[in-house]
C-alpha cells in the first residue's frame, strides 16, 4: 500500500478541515510549495485538493498547483472542483498524472463516463460519505446516493482508483473507517484510496491488510508530526 501525503489548499496555504468544515481550519503551511519540495523522493504520489474549486466548482489555484506538481517532481493527483472537461484537461496541463472527480460522478455521470474512455487511468472517482451517503459540493450537500451504487454505476470502466473518505473522521486523527472502506474495495472491483482519520501507523497497518485499498491519504498526522512521512511508508509496506 502507498503513502499518499495530501497537501489541501485555502487561501493559497496548505490547511486541514476537521470533517470537511470550512469554518474549521487549521493552517499549517505558509508556502504549500516548499511543503510539496520536502515530500520530493520520500514520496510516490502526492494528492493536492484546490478546497475553494471544490466548495464554488471551478479550479482556484491553478498557478499554486502547477507551481507544487513542479516542485514535487512525480506523480500528482489533483482535486477540486472539476466539474467539466475543460477543467479536467486544464489539470492534465498543469502535471497532474491523476484527476479526482467527485461532484461530477454524483451529477454528470455521462461526463465521467467520457473522461475516463479517453483518458484511460486517470479519472480517480472521489467518493465522499457522510453517514453512508454521497456528499458533494466540498462536502456541503448530501446527495441520495450510497458510496457502492456510486461506485458501481462505473463498473467496467478503466478508473484508475475510487478515493473513499469518510467526512466524519476527515481532519480528526481518530482511525480511518477501515470496514467501510474494505467493503467498497470488495464491492466495487476497483483499487480504493482511503483518506480520512488516519492518526497513527497501525492505522496504516489495518488499512494495508486488505489488498484491495492501492493507498492511503495522510494529511494532519504528517503535519503534526505524529510520525514521519518514512515510518508510515514502512508501516504501510
Amino acid at each position: 500500500m502507498i503513502v499518499v501525503p495530501a497537501i489541501d489548499l485555502l487561501g493559497g496555504k496548505a490547511v486541514r478541515l476537521h470533517q470537511g468544515k470550512y469554518d474549521q481550519v487549521t493552517v499549517f503551511d505558509d508556502d504549500p510549495v516548499a511543503r510539496a519540495r520536502s515530500f520530493a523522493g520520500r514520496a510516490a504520489r502526492l494528492h493536492v485538493v484546490d478546497l475553494e474549486g471544490a466548495r464554488t466548482g471551478t479550479p482556484v489555484a491553478r498557478d499554486l498547483v502547477r507551481a507544487i506538481a513542479v516542485a514535487f517532481g512525480g506523480p500528482v493527483q489533483m482535486g477540486g472542483g472539476i466539474r467539466s472537461r475543460e477543467a479536467f484537461e486544464a489539470c492534465l496541463s498543469l502535471g497532474a498524472e491523476r484527476v479526482v472527480l467527485g461532484t461530477a460522478a454524483v451529477r454528470d455521470e455521462a461526463l465521467v463516463r467520457a473522461l475516463a474512455i479517453a483518458h484511460p487511468g486517470r479519472v480517480v472517482l472521489a467518493v465522499d460519505a457522510k453517514d453512508g451517503l454521497v456528499a458533494t459540493d466540498g462536502w456541503e450537500h448530501t446527495s441520495s446516493v450510497t458510496a457502492l451504487d456510486l461506485a458501481r454505476r462505473f463498473a467496467g470502466l478503466p478508473v484508475a482508483a475510487i478515493l473513499y473518505t469518510d467526512i466524519a473522521r476527515d481532519g480528526t486523527r481518530v482511525g480511518p473507517n477501515v470496514e467501510a472502506t474494505a467493503r467498497l474495495a470488495q464491492g466495487s472491483g476497483f483499487p480504493v484510496i482511503a483518506s480520512g482519520g488516519v492518526g497513527s501507523l497501525d492505522d496504516l497497518r489495518a488499512l494495508a491488510k486488505h489488498p484491495g485499498i492501492e493507498s492511503a491519504i495522510v494529511g494532519r498526522a504528517i503535519y503534526e508530526n505524529a510520525f514521519s512521512l518514512e515510518d508510515a511508508v514502512a508501516a504501510a509496506s
